[in-house]
């Protein structure tokens, strides 16, 4: 049925494969990363903080739409895991099919619409009137780039749903090192200021993209489709859309929150948004295992519950929670005693206002790497199981710490009231999801009774 890179996850040791799904993975994310990061360094060190903050300040609203667009290719990965946990190959790729479709059709409107109302949008985040120029210059670029976020998410999403996690990194790998490229040539040559880095950006993304169309054609046998399986399909659709919205949904709401943390953070002036930026950026870099912990875990949970294998499900939840907790307390470790140095890749070492924020804010926010461990590793499992809407309470519970930190804390305490959000948005989500894991596995259980002793009658469970 597979080819070699495929992985089938339904037997071995649980913590064997999720290591192995993981590691290529993280370091895909971390290429991910690590070119976002260069787009601030490089306009940090060429262009200044102002430009900086330009940046910066775009974080929160890009965020809620190019996470929207990830959420959605994540979600249509979802029954394309499933079914290749069930193997059935003929719903597999009718899925493969729809996706492109749905996704085509997401990437045209959300384009127009966002791009014709993102200065409106920086204006009512009240972004400081000396840096909204370049913020638009920046998120303008980005939003045209849609196509591509959807093209490269979507494909490098299927590709891992059928084991595949080494594959997205090399591409990704390519990309890294052709947007660090870009960004010097865009900036210190052709003199285009933030508007380049996201031309670097945004091309960039879009060469993985094609890279991902070209292996699966290539490599990917089980995806050559009849004639029949290449048409649109109104149920597939809607079982797509019933995965892919709520998930596209819970990062928006949760990216609801962060805008209101940006917007009141806006208005402590361009230094705290600088800040927020370097400190931002550093903390993201580091939080890239747990990403790779979430992505792990839909994979898993949704091959498992398609090869009806709960009984699998649980020891692979308690092998990554493991993972998860050492790693927390690794990453703090390296924060407390590096944060300052790790800072200076973003600004020079004269701004020490800047680098002292910044510090702060690692150090706040690594104190809880462990709930942030358990909101990925939890809310990925239970959307690969099916569950997706659960997704979206657990943004309501983030959104809605953070909205609380933006107007309550940071009128009072100002930059320390905004080092909370975070910690506070995962705690609160923690609450909701811990909970609701035992619930969806209680309801699988009456739902697929004796599933693990008959593994040939595999079926997708009717979630929801």
């Amino acid at each position: 049925m597979a080819g070699r890179a495929m992985k089938d996850m339904t037997n071995g040791s649980p913590m064997k494969l999720i290591l192995g799904f993981l590691v290529p993975m993280l370091f895909g994310l971390l290429f991910q990363q690590f070119y976002s990061m260069m787009d601030t360094i490089i306009v940090g060190k060429y262009l200044g903080v102002q430009a900086l903050a330009s940046v910066g300040s775009t974080g929160s609203i890009n965020f809620m739409i190019i996470g929207f667009c990830m959420g959605i290719c994540s979600g249509f990965a979802i029954p394309v895991a499933q079914k290749f946990g069930e193997k059935n190959e003929t719903a597999l790729r009718r899925y493969v099919a729809n996706s492109g479709y749905l996704a085509a059709g997401f990437a045209a409107v959300m384009t127009v619409t966002v791009c014709l109302l993102c200065k409106t949008i920086l204006g009512l985040m009240r972004t400081p009137q000396d840096i909204i120029d370049g913020a638009y210059a920046y998120i303008f670029v980005i939003f045209l780039g849609i196509p591509v976020t959807y093209l490269y998410n979507m494909l490098s999403g299927i590709i891992r749903s059928m084991g595949d996690s080494t594959t997205p990194l090399y591409f990704l790998l390519i990309s890294s090192v052709m947007n660090v490229a870009l960004d010097l040539f865009t900036i210190t040559v052709l003199n285009m200021g933030v508007a380049g880095a996201a031309w670097a950006t945004v091309i960039s993304q879009g060469v993985s993209g094609v890279l991902c169309l070209l292996y699966m054609k290539k490599k990917f046998t089980i995806l050559k489709m009849e004639k029949d399986e290449w048409k649109p399909d109104v149920n597939a659709m809607r079982t797509l859309c019933g995965m892919g919205i709520p998930m596209g949904l819970q990062y928006s709401i949760t990216a609801i929150g962060s805008v209101v943390i940006q917007t009141a953070v806006n208005t402590l002036g361009s230094v705290a948004v600088a800040s927020v930026t370097a400190g931002s950026k550093v903390s993201m870099f580091f939080c890239c295992p747990f990403d790779a912990m979430g992505a792990t875990m839909a994979t898993y949970g949704g091959q498992n519950v398609g090869a009806r294998r709960l009984d699998r499900i649980g020891q692979g939840m308690k092998d990554c929670v493991i993972l998860g907790a050492l790693y927390a307390l690794g990453a703090f470790v390296v924060l407390y005693l590096f944060s300052d140095t790790i800072a200076l890749m973003f600004v020079d070492a004269g701004e020490t206002q800047i680098l002292a924020n910044a510090r702060r804010f690692l150090l706040t926010n690594s104190a809880m790497y462990f709930p942030l461990a358990l909101v990925n590793i939890v809310r990925f499992m239970i959307q690969g199981l099916g569950f997706s809407k659960l997704a979206i309470v657990a943004g309501v519970c983030e959104m809605a710490a953070r909205s609380l930190v933006g107007f309550c804390l940071v009128p009072v305490f100002g930059y320390s009231g905004a080092c909370l959000a975070n910690p506070a948005a995962w705690i609160a989500a923690d609450l909701f999801l811990i909970p609701a894991y035992f619930h969806v596995m209680k309801l699988l259980k009456q739902r697929m009774p004796g599933a693990d002793e008959k593994r040939e009658e595999v079926a997708s469970p009717s979630c929801e």
